[in-house]
């Protein structure tokens, strides 16, 4: 997910200029009313979704939801991810589909943009009621005080760990935490082996590139300020990449660390967790319920919340979102769309579909993880039972406690490029460049353009 993230981000910075220059992204939205206008209505005709696969139970569920709601909208949506060049290009040539389906972290830049539709009409014609979603969701998708996505699953993260191996170590699971960055330095030199120049087992991975954001939020930094303005350079951001780095070189050092990281498979029982190739980690609540199926090839789960250096538990926040591109010809469509997907209702009917696969699995119930505040709490009270592995009932219930810690990045207008500046700014420095000099580089390539998409 990371990864796909990751390239998307990347893409996407080139792919809004070649937009700009086709006449799409311009600042504003004049296609006509404050959401197009057009949300209102019997939902009817066809519905043409991008960047939306749809293909497990708990997608198939809500789909079905939505095709007994409204038997009278054809459905139609690629099995792939979001790709912001066939995004913008389907804009250029006057061919948008009805509805997108991204990562929440890109609503801002594309709001600024013009690219996507305000949502005060959908909301007000289609009565969604936003405040049954969780509050710092609402933030992602919320740009100038105006709301442009409709919120879905809910990504945070705790640290799992490899017992077995802890336990071989002889290490307390007490001692995976983030509060004290010198012993869990000692922690993770202890733990880690190699033989030569050979990494055998990491002993804490700090998952540098992409949780540069927890380790300056673990430091009380936010990398996108309020205003949406970067804020790469902060000290605090400073201090925590140049000790994310040291753990690396601490560790056999960049080029050999990732290579090593590389080798793992990480959805298999060849997982590193199970393996024994990594002790702990930082990662997001959708993975245990990967790991579960490594249960019998002898995983032995633990997990910690992530704190700051004060000790209260934080997370970054990820997920996705809906949203209604600049000159969709369906949108009444959409938006009952985007209000059946992510309604209490249509989540518990999930939640049954999950149910019934794990039953079917005999397996466990690993929890559903949604940005529906109420969804979640009945899904919670009439589903999660105490999972039959105790490690496993542990990290979910970390999980849960994490929910309402987490924090996402600010909106910005400039947002896909104070990503992409921080990313390269990690990278060179893993490489070899001072944390200063990269951050300070990337604070300027950020500011450049959030300073460029403020103008219009």
């Amino acid at each position: 997910m990371t990864v796909r993230r990751t390239t998307t981000a990347l893409v996407l910075v080139s792919a809004l200029a070649t937009g700009a220059c086709a006449g799409v992204g311009s600042k504003g939205n004049d296609s006509g009313g404050s959401s197009g206008g057009a949300a209102e209505g019997k939902p009817s005709g066809s519905l043409n979704i991008m960047g939306f696969g749809g293909e497990d139970e708990v997608a198939q569920a809500r789909i079905t939801a939505f095709q007994q709601a409204y038997p009278q909208v054809k459905v139609t949506h690629n099995k792939g991810d979001f790709d912001a060049q066939q995004f913008l290009t389907a804009l250029s040539s006057g061919n948008p589909p009805d509805l997108v389906y991204m990562d929440r972290n890109l609503i801002g830049t594309y709001a600024a943009k013009g690219v996507v539709e305000p949502l005060t009409d959908c909301v007000k014609q289609q009565s969604i009621d936003t405040s049954q979603y969780r509050p710092a969701a609402m933030r992602s998708v919320t740009y100038k005080n105006t709301v442009y996505g409709i919120p879905e699953f809910y990504i945070v993260q705790v640290n799992l760990v490899d017992a077995k191996s802890l336990q071989q170590a002889g290490v307390d699971p007490s001692a995976i935490q983030t509060k004290d960055w010198g012993a869990l330095e000692k922690t993770a030199t202890q733990l880690y082996k190699h033989s030569g120049n050979k990494i055998q087992r990491v002993g804490y991975d700090p998952k540098l590139p992409d949780s540069f954001p927890l380790w300056a939020l673990i430091n009380g930094a936010q990398l996108v300020k309020e205003d949406g303005s970067p804020n790469l350079d902060d000290p605090k951001a400073v201090e925590a990449l140049d000790y994310g780095v040291k753990l690396v070189k601490d560790q056999g050092g960049w080029t050999s660390f990732k290579a090593f990281r590389d080798s793992f498979d990480i959805f298999g029982d060849t997982n590193p967790l199970t393996k024994g190739t990594i002790t702990a980690f930082p990662m997001e609540n959708w993975y245990v319920n990967v790991l579960r199926d490594s249960i019998p090839a002898g995983l032995k789960l633990a997990a910690t919340q992530i704190t700051d250096r004060s000790g209260n538990p934080v997370s970054t926040l990820g997920g996705s979102t809906w949203a209604i591109p600049k000159g969709a010809k369906n949108p009444t469509a959409a938006c009952a769309w985007m209000k059946t997907m992510t309604s209490t209702e249509t989540w518990m009917k999930a939640a049954d579909a999950r149910i019934a696969k794990v039953q079917k699995d005999k397996s466990f119930f690993t929890g559903l993880f949604t940005a529906n505040t109420k969804a979640d709490e009945q899904i919670r009270a009439k589903y999660l039972k105490a999972a039959p592995d105790p490690g496993f009932d542990q990290a979910i219930k970390e999980f849960y406690a994490t929910l309402d810690k987490a924090s996402a990045l600010n909106p910005s207008p400039a947002g896909a490029e104070i990503d992409a500046a921080w990313k390269s700014a990690v990278a060179r420095a893993l490489g070899g460049q001072p944390a200063q000099q990269a951050l300070g580089q990337a604070q300027k390539e950020a500011q450049a353009a959030f300073d460029k998409a403020s103008r219009g």
